[in-house]
């Protein structure tokens, strides 16, 4: 299937807005971590640019995506230095975050299975790809603003991002024209994480048995 002219163009359009508002996560982050000007660029940056760079380095694309396009750098500085000055003027710096967060999962978990389905990469690998291209970089974030991952917590995160890989590789595979199928790849992972954000959804939880001891001492 020859590709769309058009999808260049979609595709860098929402690379951009990905890597802006995961950007705009980090420095969120930073700001209720009460980091100065230089912590926001940095944790803004490393979440902006961090899921893309993991799945360049595993796919063999050499080099890196910003390496070639600077100007996603730059973005993610503008954005830090933007929210730095107006984040204490935020009434909810977490739900922003998380917000955030949310809007750059679906974007990213769109453009990861694309890179990774453009290079040649078979299916499942390019699903996988879009799930870590979609939370690497918030994964980052937290541990370097010392809080639980978000991927770790009892909420709807990775999945949402599977479920946008699996659409767009799906649909992809359909013969979908793919401005269709980035669009409707991109509501199905906003959707179900806004739905588990709303609603406080989680999938279930390992419980242990009853009367069992569970300590981590050896079996007999």
């Amino acid at each position: 299937m020859a590709p769309e002219p058009q999808l260049d163009w979609i595709m860098a359009g929402l690379d951009a807005a990905g890597v802006a508002v995961f950007a705009a996560s980090g420095a969120l982050a930073a700001s209720r971590k009460q980091m100065d000007i230089v912590g926001f660029v940095l944790i803004a940056t490393v979440t902006g640019i961090g899921g893309g760079t993991i799945r360049d380095l595993l796919l063999g694309i050499a080099p890196v995506f910003w390496i070639t396009a600077p100007l996603y750098v730059v973005l993610c500085t503008c954005i830090a230095v933007l929210l730095f000055l107006a984040a204490p003027l935020l009434e909810s710096r977490f739900r922003v975050l998380l917000w955030a967060d949310a809007a750059g999962l679906a974007v990213f978990s769109v453009i990861g299975t694309e890179r990774a389905l453009a290079v040649g990469a078979p299916a499942v690998v390019a699903i996988l790809m879009g799930m870590i291209t979609a939370t690497f970089g918030g994964l980052v974030r937290d541990v370097l603003c010392a809080e639980v991952p978000l991927i770790l917590r009892r909420e709807i995160y990775a999945t949402a991002a599977a479920a946008g890989a699996v659409v767009y590789a799906g649909l992809a595979a359909l013969g979908v024209a793919r401005p269709a199928t980035a669009l409707a790849a991109f509501l199905a992972a906003f959707a179900i994480r806004a739905i588990g954000i709303w609603l406080g959804l989680s999938l279930p939880q390992y419980r242990a048995r009853p009367g069992r001891d569970h300590s981590d001492r050896p079996p007999d």
